[in-house]
């Protein structure tokens, strides 16, 4: 098969799957979608949940394997749509649609590129591909149950619109809910333990503390207390105000010491961490894989969004054709250049990895 004819099956199937809903948990339509494109092209493929994943023709478990993954969930578009966000049209030379950027093209791409290597012989990584589900609501049935499943991976290539340049590091991520306590009174009596002056204290705290420790690529930590809530009347002082802060960690530190750091120093009576298991990721700069897209005129930069990669425990690289500033807005669109090249350049880059 020719690179043209895959590049025009993968923009086809990103029609397809713009013109087919996929909400986050309500992505079987697409899996479909995705396991017809295996069966055209006569290749073995898996499904679990809405997750459907295949290994090269020629899997060899001597081998340390290599994850192309992306997702086909979206999120539900928003009001200022000016478009019907399923209809997939092509105007300028760019599709438009949910999901065209955020990630479909990554996945077609990834999901051509893939098929272009599936019959290779004496590779020097297998290939697995993963197109997964849940991702845009970091859900339990996407990659994360997809792992245990699959092979051993050892390195992976995450599909996000990036421009085609390379995130060698993801910051993670913790939610917390602090809770400041006061004693709640009637507002016309003395009260010299308010709640919510206590916390104006507390959020000047969160305001001006700083995590020492600085990443080369991904810079520092990132705190940021992004709601707050407190009482139900105008006559009453309440006695606690509760607070929720996002914290986006960089490679420095993990995201249990960023837990004992806010809860040993954090001046409020009670923090809690929503989850830890959205951590920060990276892979050197030596590996083979970065020193294949440099010498291909990739740059390198670290992220501060989250992706799939926060659930991988193996070096990863997220990659792929789009701009991330286009991803959750009105009138979403992908340039169809930008698909094509992306398999070219994906092609590219696993040919140097591979040793073809």
């Amino acid at each position: 098969m020719k690179v043209e004819e895959l590049q025009k099956d993968a923009l086809e199937l990103l029609k397809n799957l713009i013109k087919t809903q996929s909400f986050s948990k309500e992505e079987d339509k697409t899996a479909e979608l995705l396991e017809n494109w295996f069966r055209t092209k006569e290749m073995t493929f898996y499904r679990h949940l809405n997750n459907v994943w295949a290994t090269n023709k020629y899997f060899d478990p001597a081998k340390p394997s290599l994850l192309l993954n992306s997702h086909h969930d979206t999120v539900k578009p928003n009001s200022a749509y000016t478009r019907d966000p399923f209809e997939a049209e092509i105007e300028d030379g760019k599709l438009y649609g949910l999901g065209s950027n955020d990630a479909g093209g990554c996945l077609v791409s990834l999901l051509a590129t893939f098929t272009w290597f599936y019959e290779a012989k004496n590779l020097e990584y297998n290939l697995i591909f993963a197109g997964t589900a849940e991702e845009e609501i970091n859900g339990k049935n996407g990659i994360a149950c997809m792992l245990p499943k699959m092979p051993k991976v050892d390195v992976a290539i995450v599909g996000e619109p990036t421009l085609m340049q390379m995130a060698i590091a993801e910051k993670g991520l913790v939610v917390f809910d602090a809770k400041v306590k006061g004693t709640p009174s009637h507002a016309a009596h003395p009260n010299d333990n308010n709640s919510i002056y206590k916390t104006a204290n507390a959020l000047k705290w969160f305001q001006e503390f700083d995590f020492p420790k600085e990443s080369e690529t991904l810079g520092k930590v990132k705190l940021t207390v992004t709601q707050i809530n407190a009482g139900s009347q105008h006559n009453v002082v309440p006695g606690h105000v509760d607070l929720v802060i996002d914290v986006r960690v960089n490679d420095a530190y993990s995201n249990a010491e960023i837990e004992q750091i806010l809860k040993k120093k954090a001046p409020v009576d009670e923090i809690t961490a929503r989850s830890l298991r959205l951590n920060s990721s990276s892979i050197p700069r030596n590996h083979e894989l970065i020193k294949a897209g440099i010498s291909l005129g990739m740059g390198t930069y670290g992220s501060p969004t989250l992706s799939d990669q926060a659930m991988l425990s193996c070096p990863s690289l997220k990659l792929g054709p789009g701009d991330s500033t286009r991803s959750h807005s009105a009138d979403e669109f992908i340039y169809v250049k930008e698909v094509e090249e992306g398999i070219e350049k994906y092609i590219k880059l696993l040919e140097k990895t591979l040793k073809v």
